[in-house]
């Protein structure tokens, strides 16, 4: 009898890998560059205060939305033809950003942007899965998001000095030469799978996913200015309505677009929350730290865009070294791990974070979320990916997607409603140790806000203003962080603690 013939080492699938990991990167790094070099955008095109934040976060909400119908639409037309369309599409788009004549025209671009985005999002992760054989699967999703990872590190300082050095509208050519790279590598190595005869799309599945939230956000943003107005708690109903309607239509489709059988399973479960947490700590982060470094710490937009560069190799080495631990042991025992250090970069900034904190605390807080993050990714994307079954690889696969855009969408909004919450009750307590009446700071703290105009997030506070006022409102806002970032600790130490119960120690044997 022949010997079995030994499978090809990993290595030998680096075009695949490489040119999905680009396509996958562009969906991280185009909202990414855009939300950190908004202020430049939004001066240059007179961008309304009550718009920025919805002209940053517009196309992560349509991904969201949309991304579990493009798992459906996979498996049915074919993943590599969807994946195709949506890098041609976003390339095209972000061109046609860069000759914005104005913001409106730039939100349409946006819009758009988000269904390309959503296209390449959905199928990505499952290109990898029939791309590459089993064996070597958990090491070619390490080696894929280590790729992600420098990507993801380099990319946001290039943004930075492309700003600096050209102005904003040659910003938008970086995702067009990353999606032409991909393009390239994708349709010389990437073959098609076979596509199901026809699937029907679970059209008022996605429509409730969608309405759920858009509502949720819409709903977390308003609760920042009271969350017993009208205008929090009726789209937070309406959210709550829309995702009770999901899970009983879900439950009696016959193809539904998420396949509510899956959570039977505690792994996938754990995996699917995991997907949630990390971009949920990852977006939340990353207006955090927009709005400390930049009105506490002066930092400039560039500086800011440095913090992600450093460790940057070291993570894509970590990350390739946990896709071979989790071939060798088990998803467990990464996810855990990382799902710590998501918890340890909190912890970090809750402990030390200080008016004049020093910059080399706040690159490993960067630092330990980045890696962090990006292992949990690797781990999730396994465990989901493994429960997979033939011919749907795209219907599963974008269940990681919809839990981590859900996530990214979500972590602003929350991350400001906590942020608001802690630093007015910081500076009421600052004010009635000064005896100043609740009136006096409220109209100190009011006239900070005038300032977040071109903010890249929806708040801004510049304790400068108000030295007047006699408010240390530069503490007041730093102790309303610290508060923050230990309440949000709390959400990867939970879940770290439900993947240890409910994750299988070790992989099953077959007989």
């Amino acid at each position: 009898m022949a010997a079995a013939a030994e499978p090809r080492p990993t290595l030998a699938y680096f075009p695949i890998i490489l040119g999905l990991s680009l396509a996958f990167t562009i969906t991280v790094v185009d909202p990414l560059i855009l939300g950190l070099n908004m202020p430049q955008i939004s001066r240059a095109l007179h961008v309304p205060p009550e718009v920025v934040g919805f002209l940053g976060g517009v196309a992560t909400l349509v991904v969201a939305a949309a991304v579990l119908a493009v798992g459906n639409l996979g498996d049915a037309y074919g993943l590599k033809r969807l994946l195709t369309l949506g890098l041609v599409g976003s390339a095209v788009v972000n061109v046609l950003s860069a000759l914005s004549p104005g913001y409106v025209f730039l939100l349409v671009m946006r819009l758009l942007d988000g269904v390309a985005l959503a296209l390449i999002l959905g199928v990505a992760l499952a290109l990898l899965k029939v791309s590459v054989p089993e064996e070597r699967r958990p090491a070619a999703i390490g080696l894929f998001m280590a790729i992600e990872m420098v990507l993801c590190g380099v990319t946001p300082a290039v943004g930075g000095w492309v700003v600096d050095a050209f102005g904003w509208r040659w910003l938008f050519l970086l995702v067009p030469l990353i999606a032409l790279g991909a393009l390239a590598l994708t349709a010389r190595h990437v073959t098609e799978p076979p596509a199901l005869r026809r699937r029907e799309v679970d059209a008022l599945g996605v429509s409730l996913v969608g309405l759920a939230l858009l509502s949720l956000v819409h709903g977390f943003a308003e609760a920042q200015n009271g969350i017993t107005r009208p205008q929090a708690w009726l789209p937070l109903a309406a959210s709550a309505i829309a995702g009770v309607l999901f899970v009983l239509h879900e439950r009696r489709t016959p193809a539904p677009a998420l396949q509510l059988s899956l959570f039977r399973s505690g792994a996938f479960t754990v995996a699917a929350l995991a997907s949630l947490t990390l971009n949920f700590i990852a977006a939340g982060f990353s207006v955090v730290l927009g709005q400390f470094g930049s009105v506490i710490l002066s930092l400039s937009q560039r500086a800011i865009g440095l913090l992600y560069l450093p460790g940057t190799l070291l993570s894509a080495a970590a990350i390739v070294l946990s896709g071979r631990l989790i071939g060798k042991y088990t998803p467990r025992p990464v996810l855990i791990t990382s799902l710590l250090l998501l918890t340890a970069s909190s912890l970090l900034m809750a402990a030390t974070a200080e008016p004049t904190m020093a910059l080399w605390i706040l690159v490993l807080a960067t630092w330990l979320a980045n890696l962090g993050s990006l292992v949990a990714s690797a781990s999730a994307a396994e465990v989901i990916l493994s429960h997979a079954p033939p011919g749907k690889a795209g219907v599963v696969a974008a269940v990681q997607p919809t839990f981590a855009m859900t996530g990214y969408a979500l972590g602003p909004a929350v991350y400001l409603l906590l942020l608001n919450l802690f630093f007015q009750r910081q500076w009421l307590n600052d004010a009635a140790e000064r005896g100043l009446s609740v009136t006096e700071a409220e109209e100190a703290v009011d006239a900070t806000r005038s300032a977040m105009a071109h903010s890249p997030g929806s708040a801004g506070y510049d304790p400068n203003l108000l030295r007047h006022s006699g408010l240390d409102l530069g503490l007041d806002f730093t102790d309303g962080l610290r508060l923050t970032m230990l309440v949000v600790s709390l959400l990867p130490l939970s879940l770290a603690v439900a993947a240890y119960l409910l994750m299988p120690r070790r992989t099953p044997t077959t007989p």
